[in-house]
């Protein structure tokens, strides 16, 4: 693999004469992968120029999603941001750490577990509350957990299932999950119609799809 710069981009290029077709991927860490057969620099250079948009767009989309790390016992990840340990808003978290010892990282571990279950059982159900009521609609039971691939979830008995990790993340981003689950009690599928209706209630859906997309739930972690 060798490097070079497309005008004020670095591009990693790597060469596989088995490859049939050219191929640029950007990879979590924002880093330009371009994999071609035996091409001349000619055809690298054009190749580039004719997909730069989409380059720079999804650059941009990797960069302003990637979430920051909290570091344990200093920090914490709440909404998207990584505030302090003194913060008010882990008033609970710190006090729970004070009597635990730094060595002992389960019971860390576990501090912080209860303090995001908390944060989730206190902010999730009142703004599910306030968009079904904007929505006129009604659920039967609201669940909220720790899932591994999903950020929520809406089954044909009109329970709704939210994931505790979403406190994790900004809170528009939030919403955006809510509502989306709401409007499947109207339309269980992702019809036109049913974007339609997450478009009315929040008009820069399209935008927030593409963020929370961006988002792997395997990054919702700490530094040690």
């Amino acid at each position: 693999m060798r490097s070079f710069v497309f005008k004020d981009l670095e591009v990693f290029h790597i060469t596989k004469r088995t490859l049939k077709n050219s191929y640029i991927q950007i990879d979590p860490h924002a880093k330009i992968l371009l994999k071609t057969p035996h091409v001349s620099q000619t055809f690298l250079l054009e190749l580039l120029e004719s997909k730069e948009h989409w380059i720079r767009n999804k650059l941009s989309l990797v960069q302003n999603t990637h979430l920051k790390k909290a570091r344990l016992e200093d920090e914490v990840l709440l909404f998207g941001e990584t505030i302090g340990i003194d913060s008010p808003d882990a008033h609970k978290l710190r006090t729970s750490l004070a009597s635990i010892a730094p060595q002992e990282k389960t019971k860390v571990l576990r501090a912080y577990e209860t303090f995001y279950e908390q944060h989730a059982n206190e902010y999730l159900p009142r703004r599910l509350e306030h968009f079904a009521a904007l929505m006129g609609l009604s659920y039967k039971e609201l669940r909220i957990k720790k899932l591994k691939s999903r950020w929520g979830s809406c089954d044909s008995l009109r329970r709704i299932t939210l994931n505790r990790e979403l406190v994790k993340i900004e809170k528009e981003l939030i919403d955006y999950v809510i509502v989306h689950e709401l409007a499947h009690l109207v339309h269980m599928n992702h019809s036109k119609a049913f974007h339609d209706l997450v478009a009315r209630y929040l008009p820069q859906a399209p935008l927030l799809r593409k963020r929370l997309k961006a988002i792997s739930l395997h990054n919702l972690s700490f530094d040690e």
